[in-house]
């Protein structure tokens, strides 16, 4: 494995982490500072037919910044809480230049509410990821896409896929 797919790797595994572990601030810090960072979800149906429509929006580094704390502070206590496990597969990635890099990685994430403890799937589909990388070998989200497979999921969703 080369650098590029090593600090690819570290990358997805923290979000997945971050996500699963609810650490909203471990998810923020793992795009990058520039203002052009951004987190979009919505369902490949809605990409394939140019429909701007999605189940979250996060354009700029200063809406990733307020999704954290809608979660953490506004939204805390009053929705039914759920745990994640977020399964990641890179399957292809190429670098763009010597700070940039793009991946398209499979995903699925199954969810347990906690008042049932039943799990079911909450949603499968594809991560495309636009990277921005360090000279110590590290990466940062610039873009993160995350294109599901369905339109219509099993509750609403408060955390990112």
């Amino acid at each position: 494995m080369n650098g590029l797919e090593m600090a690819l790797d570290r990358l997805l595994l923290a979000d997945a982490n971050a996500l699963d572990s609810k650490d909203m601030k471990g998810w923020l810090a793992n795009y990058a500072e520039e203002n052009e960072a951004s987190y979009y979800c919505r369902a490949a149906e809605n990409t394939e037919h140019n429909l701007e429509l999605g189940f979250m929006f996060d354009d700029c580094r200063a809406r990733l910044e307020d999704r954290v704390t809608y979660v953490t502070e506004i939204w805390a206590g009053t929705f039914q809480d759920y745990r994640t496990r977020h399964f990641v597969q890179r399957v292809s990635h190429r670098q763009i230049d010597a700070s940039t890099a793009e991946a398209m990685s499979n995903f699925s994430v199954f969810m347990t509410p906690m008042d049932t403890g039943v799990t079911q799937i909450l949603a499968a589909g594809r991560y495309l990821d636009m990277v921005r990388l360090s000279g110590d070998g590290r990466a940062k989200f610039l873009s993160r896409r995350a294109e599901l497979d369905t339109s219509v999921l099993p509750r609403y969703l408060v955390y990112p896929i």
